[in-house]
């Protein structure tokens, strides 16, 4: 599966806890990264500043759905659970 420009979910619903440029320690779930655009894309997705995590990330019809809003839903539900 290729990654949906412009859905931005996995920037948004899930938590990263290792540095990201501009975001010491990371962000929790829920939280807009910096770095992704008003039109939800990676302003530093071909920069080795990217933190590791984020490249390891790849697009997959479990966690990404059909659709940005199925995307958001899943990751946001994933974000819960693992948080309890």
């Amino acid at each position: 599966m290729e990654c949906r420009i412009g859905c931005g979910a996995c920037c948004i619903a899930i938590s990263i806890s290792s540095d990201i440029p501009g975001m010491k320690g990371g962000k929790p779930g829920g939280v807009r990264c910096i770095h992704l655009t008003p039109d939800n894309r990676c302003a530093i997705f071909n920069s080795p500043d990217r933190p590791r995590v984020c490249d390891g990330f790849k697009a997959e019809p479990l966690f990404c759905g059909n659709t940005n809003e199925e995307a958001m839903r899943i990751l946001t539900e994933l974000e819960q659970s693992c948080a309890k």
